[in-house]
């Protein structure tokens, strides 16, 4: 593993604690005490961060946040893409499962794929970039697992074609699972080949019986004809921003494999809300941290 600088490190320690209290200026000796390092070493750093405009020193030799770094902040959140941010995970996982992993956003009544990646050796289809997929039951619940359930009921009430009270019933156990486990998965259904067109045919056809069903539960010793791994990426307000998906597995998979697979795809997800500033609702967090 990569050894981060002391200097780095303490550079960015600093910018830290001021980042956590930026309502009040901060002097040397408060630094010293909350950082534990040398006055020495403490006044040196910020001393030259203030030099560079990262720092501020006012009148009464305290210091907070600088303009320099104002503007690289406005700057970050301007341009910080969260598929840019996502895009290194995607080619770890779509590596390491030998997949395609694909990041699903939503818009209006659909959902879109704004990046696709695929391994190096994975031949499947899936939904190419751009395609546009209709959010119905049970398999857009997923986006509604940690909403209010008015909010959940007001969605299922407009969509057309309405789902059926057994689409609806199995939409909330599967979103009793994602917020048990972080994710949901999909396997193939036997009584239909392997159409090209599974995943667009799961969001639009009007027929209960489809080429994809979802499973709300998981028996480690058996095993399952998988078709698709997904989980969350959070905002800062605890909303689903968009969805990772995992496509193309081609062999049965034991559910102690697909748990394996879905907490490596979740903690890949949580790292991406994290670096944009998002987590799920605290009471969800601390239910997936004791899994």
């Amino acid at each position: 593993m990569t050894q981060c600088s002391p200097g780095v490190e303490r550079v960015a320690a600093i910018l830290n604690f001021m980042a956590e209290h930026p309502d009040r200026a901060v002097s040397v000796s408060d630094l010293v005490r909350g950082l534990k390092i040398s006055r020495t070493t403490c006044y040196d750093l910020v001393t030259s961060l203030a030099h560079v405009g990262y720092l501020h020193r006012t009148n009464d030799n305290t210091y907070v946040l600088g303009p320099s770094l104002a503007l690289v902040g406005q700057i970050a959140a301007r341009h910080a893409s969260p598929v840019l941010i996502a895009q290194p995970e995607m080619h770890a996982l779509a590596e390491e499962f030998d997949v395609i992993c694909s990041a699903f956003f939503r818009d209006g009544d659909y959902l879109v794929v704004r990046e696709r990646v695929a391994s190096g050796s994975n031949l499947d289809w899936s939904s190419p970039k751009g395609a546009r997929v209709r959010m119905r039951a049970p398999f857009a619940g997923i986006f509604y697992a940690w909403s209010p359930p008015a909010r959940t009921e007001a969605w299922l009430q407009a969509t057309s074609p309405s789902a059926t009270d057994a689409q609806k019933a199995l939409m909330q156990r599967a979103m009793a699972f994602a917020r048990r486990h972080g994710f949901t998965f999909s396997v193939r259904n036997a009584r239909f080949g392997d159409p090209q067109d599974d995943a667009t045919q799961a969001f639009e056809d009007a027929e209960s019986d489809l080429p994809v069903m979802m499973i709300p539960e998981l028996d480690p010793d058996r095993e399952y004809p998988l078709m698709s791994v997904l989980s969350p990426v959070f905002d800062a307000s605890g909303e689903v921003l968009f969805l990772l998906a995992l496509v193309g597995f081609t062999q049965k998979t034991t559910g102690r494999d697909i748990e394996r697979i879905g907490q490596r795809l979740r903690r890949a997800c949580d790292h991406i809300s994290s670096v944009i500033g998002g987590a799920p609702p605290a009471a969800e967090a601390q239910a997936l941290s004791a899994l």
